[in-house]
């Protein structure tokens, strides 16, 4: 395991020195990466859907390449998603965890592993309490500012109405941090904070490049031939295609496919943030 050391306060990142009630003391246990890289915390819900796992990893697929660094709480759920797919896509991310950073507190247990190949790929864990300290309930919105202050911008991906991803929300708001929020099913509880965020002014993220342009990437957007449009796509999401040769009403496409109705709802909302297919006017069309 690599060696926990406390930084000294000319070693803290900047951002953080900036927001209110910064942290008096760091402890760090890997390598802070650049203050030139552009951080973006990653957050959302603990009881994640399937809609929310495989949004998680196709944003941050998009990113590969990119001077970017995710930044999440290594908590289960849509935190723990996001940094598997930035380690997966080569890119560097940070976690604040909710304790210590000692193994022997480290929380949550069962992401220790996950914890030691963030620091083994130029990442680090950073907490601002004693590396022996045991999580409790006040330690999470604590670390939740510290993920909010260090970032250009916080990405939310699924969040209920009365949440902790909520909390860092309203945190990275107070601190003239971007808001970013993944739209979500108006039937699904797990889409009600983001979709309210949305309402509130958040920039609704339907895509890779939503988020690198409002990183303040210039992104250049390559027309595709439908050949290049539908090769990744899945057998489910070719047979919506294939049957949108006109624009359908969202229920009558589902009866037609012949797909239950929570997983259709789940595929055509996976289907809409890859830029597929488009829902407007009452009747969703292919792009």
């Amino acid at each position: 395991m690599e060696d926990i050391y406390k930084l000294k306060l000319d070693q803290f990142p900047k951002p953080l020195l900036e927001i209110p009630q910064p942290p008096k003391t760091l402890y760090i246990r890997g390598k802070l990466p650049s203050p030139n890289l552009i951080y973006l915390a990653v957050v959302g819900s603990r009881k994640y859907t399937s809609y929310g796992k495989d949004i998680c990893e196709k944003l941050i697929h998009g990113l590969k390449g990119y001077p970017i660094v995710i930044v999440s709480g290594l908590a289960m759920g849509i935190d723990s998603i996001a940094h598997r797919a930035a380690l997966d896509n080569g890119l560097i991310t940070i976690s604040f965890p909710g304790s210590g950073l000692d193994n022997s507190v480290l929380y949550p247990r069962m992401n220790i592993k996950l914890a030691q190949e963030i620091v083994d790929n130029g990442g680090c864990l950073i907490s601002e309490f004693l590396p022996n300290a045991i999580s409790q309930l006040y330690s999470f919105p604590q670390r939740n500012r510290l993920m909010a202050g260090i970032s250009k911008a916080v990405l939310i991906i699924e969040a209920e109405e009365k949440s902790g991803t909520l909390i860092t929300a309203r945190m990275a708001l107070d601190y003239n941090r971007d808001i970013l929020a993944v739209p979500g099913s108006a039937f699904s509880s797990n889409s009600n904070g983001t979709n309210w965020l949305i309402k509130q002014g958040a920039t609704p993220i339907t895509s890779s490049n939503d988020i690198l342009e409002a990183l303040g990437f210039e992104i250049e957007r390559k027309i595709l031939s439908e050949e290049e449009k539908y090769i990744d796509c899945s057998k489910e999401e070719l047979k919506i295609i294939n049957l949108l040769r006109e624009p359908i009403e969202r229920d009558e496409l589902i009866r037609i496919s012949g797909m239950p109705t929570s997983e259709a709802n789940a595929l055509l909302s996976i289907m809409e943030i890859k830029d597929l297919i488009k829902e407007e006017l009452g009747e969703i069309r292919k792009i």
